[in-house]
């Protein structure tokens, strides 16, 4: 475990390594237009929600030793990330496509089941696993 800097909160090595996700620079116009950010409220809101759904995903994990998404092992995986046929061919033509490892596999699927739980979705559904893979990192050429 480590200490988030500055927070004192715990962080597994699965999480400090768990996605990265590359962010485009905002255009200057953006930043300084004059328009309201969300409000307050509504980002308090979407807190709440994440926050309940960690709640029920650590019930998933009641008499396991996992505490998130992210420590799951193939076996896990195969337990807690259940897809439809869809979901399964949309898996399959991204190995095929995108070249993915074993690994990557299972990274796309524990990431697709944290998408879903922050959707409140009992379900891992085809959107969330599309998105999953979307955050894939690129390959350099």
């Amino acid at each position: 475990m480590y200490l988030f800097p500055g927070h004192g909160h715990q962080v597994s090595e699965a999480d400090r390594h768990a996605e990265r996700v590359e962010v485009p620079r905002v255009e200057y116009e953006k930043l300084s237009d004059d328009r309201l950010g969300e409000p307050s409220a509504a980002i308090r809101g979407r807190v709440a929600a994440a926050r309940d759904s960690l709640r029920s995903q650590l019930r998933r994990f009641e008499g396991t030793s996992l505490t998130c998404n992210a420590d799951m092992g193939p076996a896990e995986v195969r337990d807690f990330c259940q897809v439809d046929p869809a979901g399964k061919s949309l898996l399959k033509a991204a190995m095929q496509q995108l070249q993915m490892s074993a690994r990557a596999y299972h990274r796309i699927l524990k990431l697709a089941r944290t998408i879903a739980d922050l959707a409140g979705s009992e379900r891992i559904e085809t959107v969330h696993l599309a998105e999953a893979i979307q955050y894939r990192p690129r390959r350099q050429s």
